[in-house]
This record gives C-alpha cells, structure tokens and sequence, in this order.
C-alpha cells in the first residue's frame, strides 16, 4: 500500500507540497497528474526518500523511503521519466546487470525479456532500439526484482502504440495479479505466470502510482486519479465514473517555455498530422502530443464530432453543411475564414441522424 498523510514540504518558506491524504490499495493504479510547476519534482523527491518531509509521513509498503534505502530498493520499483539504460549493451545485458545488483539469477532477466515483447531483441543494443521498445525495456528493470510497489514517472513517454498498448496491459496485470509481489522465497522456482508465484495467484498486494503530466492513456487504466495544482489536491477523480467522462476541461498544449491550457469550446477543429492532432482555434494552431483519438477520447460530451478520418470538428461552430455530390459533403465553419471540413459520406450519415435534419 502506498499512504501519504499531512504531507507538507516547504523549500525557501513556500509550500511545493501539501497533501492532506493519498491512498493506493493492493491491486489498485492511481495517478498524480500535473504539468511543469504543479509539485510533481518535488513529490518523486518525497516518494524516493530524496529529500525528507517538512511534516507528514510518506510510506510505501512498510517502508519510509529517506530513512530505509535498503528496503525502499528491495520492495520499490521505479520507472523514471528517462530510460537510463545503457546504449552500447545489448537489452539482455541491461538486465543481467541488474539481476547481479539485486543477487537475481541471469534467467529473470529473460523472464522479463519475454514478458515485455523483447525475447527477439535480446542481442539487439539499445541504441538499436526504437524508442518505445526502450521504454519497455526500462519497464522491464522497475519490475526486474518483483517488488511490491511500482512509481512510474510518464511511463509511456515516447512509446508508440504497440508499447502503451502492452504496458498499459502489464501494468493492470502486475497490480490486480500479484505479479508484481516480491516472492524473494521464490526466485527461480516454476511459476505459472512469469514473476506470479503459484501459491500466490488471485491475491493481490501491489500497488502502483504514477506520475503523469496529464491523463493521457490513464483514463482507462486508473482507479483513481488526482489532479495536481501548486502541491495541492482539491479532487479525486474515478475514471470509470460517467459523470467524469467530460474530463479535462482544459486542454494541455506543451510550448517552450510553458504549458497552455486551452479550453474546448474555443476549439474550432482538430486535425491529425503527422500522427499528432493540432487544434485550431480563432487565434491559430497548436500542436498537442495526443493522437486524434485520445483527443477524441478527451473530449467525449463536448460537442465535438469525427467528421472524418484526420478531422475533429466542434459542432457550436459549425454553421453550413454543404452536399456537394452525393457521396461529397463539407462544413463550413463559423470562422472569420469560414473554413471548410470535409464529412465523409458515413460520418454525413451520422450527423443526420445525430441532428435530426
């Protein structure tokens, strides 16, 4: 279990940190989600034992992690935001070496190797690798020594499909499976599921938080997830919860020098490029990291429709719809440019039936 409480952390007189409680059960995945400057630096110091509490108590497990670092490594797995694998080895020998830091035998390394898709790529140097393969291999070492509790820092940062795809599946499975418990009596023994000891099955006792910029791909994933604001949490948000399908209200767009949150009713449209959805708006375009379907997903309930494969369009600001032929129809916008989206002769279909013209 993973428990904070009172939890406060003053730097230079200012609060970067102050929450009341957070809870993450055995079986259960919950997410702190904040962009830059929320707190989130300061709290993956507190939960690694980093810096120690101004007031309050962070456990994990059993463990206070800044005053136990044996234990906080035996019984912790982290994925950190950045791989930190060495290049110039091959994925196997990444593992190896750290099964020799946690005195595991050199057959879990190809345990984990299978369990994360990597048995093909075991001779393979990570500079070989494609990002995303990368990222699972680095999952691979949080989960190498099976601890009981797993902080994932954006764990599917620079991950293609496939990768979130298999991560957010092991991820679920080593919560609610026990697949992440530490049965240190059981290293090396035949399991019927790799890293799930046989007398163990079905009872769960991992725990699992991460720390994301936004909720992108948890929605589906989380029991929980608490929104992050200058330390703060104001809210505990269930995903599976109906009446919180409409979240965010707000749109994260990453810039340079900041993060621009845009509201969706001043989106005009979307459009995929280059795998990537950009928003327009009466001010101009912002690229977003969502693909167009998890920013579909976003913005379930909001009047927003895929008016084709590569658009999604707001319909407040539509105006006009224009056949054309009668497999040809377009939108017009109410813009100043009254831009024009094309509709698909299906999607065409839809709205009719949607709008009842």
């Amino acid at each position: 279990m993973i428990e904070l409480r009172n939890l406060q952390k003053v730097i230079d007189q200012t609060p970067v940190i102050d929450i009341a409680a957070l809870t993450v059960h055995p079986g259960e995945i919950a997410a702190v989600v904040g962009p830059a400057g929320s707190g989130q630096t300061a709290l993956l110091d507190l939960l690694l034992g980093k810096t120690h509490p101004t007031a309050g108590t962070v456990r994990l497990g059993d463990v206070d992690p800044a005053a136990d670092k044996a234990a906080f490594s035996q019984q912790v797995g982290v994925l950190f935001a950045e791989d930190g694998l060495y290049k110039s080895q091959s994925a196997q020998a990444n593992l190896v070496f750290q099964c020799r830091l946690h005195g595991l035998p050199k057959g879990r390394a190809d345990e984990v190797l299978t369990q994360v898709g990597l048995a093909d790529r075991a001779n393979t140097r990570v500079e070989k690798l494609g990002s995303g393969l990368a990222r699972r291999l680095a999952f691979g070492r949080a989960i190498l020594h099976r601890p009981h509790i797993l902080i994932l820092v954006d764990p599917f940062a620079r991950c293609d499909e496939a990768s979130i795809t298999l991560l957010g599946r092991l991820i679920r499975q080593l919560a609610t499976e026990e697949a992440v418990g530490r049965p240190t009596e059981a290293v090396g023994r035949p399991t019927e599921a790799v890293g799930r000891p046989t007398e163990a099955v079905g009872r769960p006792t991992g725990a699992v938080l991460i720390l994301a910029d936004d909720d992108a791909h948890l929605l589906p994933l989380c029991d929980a997830i608490y929104p992050l604001d200058k330390g703060r949490i104001s809210q505990v948000i269930n995903p599976h919860d109906a009446q919180h399908n409409t979240l965010p209200f707000k749109i994260p767009v990453k810039l340079e020098d900041k993060v621009a949150l845009v509201n969706p009713g001043d989106i005009l449209y979307a459009m995929a490029q280059e795998g990537r959805a950009v928003l327009h708006t009466h001010t101009g375009s912002l690229p977003t990291q969502f693909t167009l379907a998890e920013l579909e997903e976003r913005l379930a309930r909001s009047g927003f429709f895929r008016a084709h494969r590569g658009y999604l369009v707001n319909l407040q600001h539509v105006k006009e719809i224009i056949p054309y032929t009668r497999n040809s129809f377009t939108l017009i916008l109410d813009d100043a440019g009254q831009t024009e989206i094309p509709l698909s002769k299906t999607a065409a279909s839809e709205l009719r039936e949607l709008l009842g013209y």
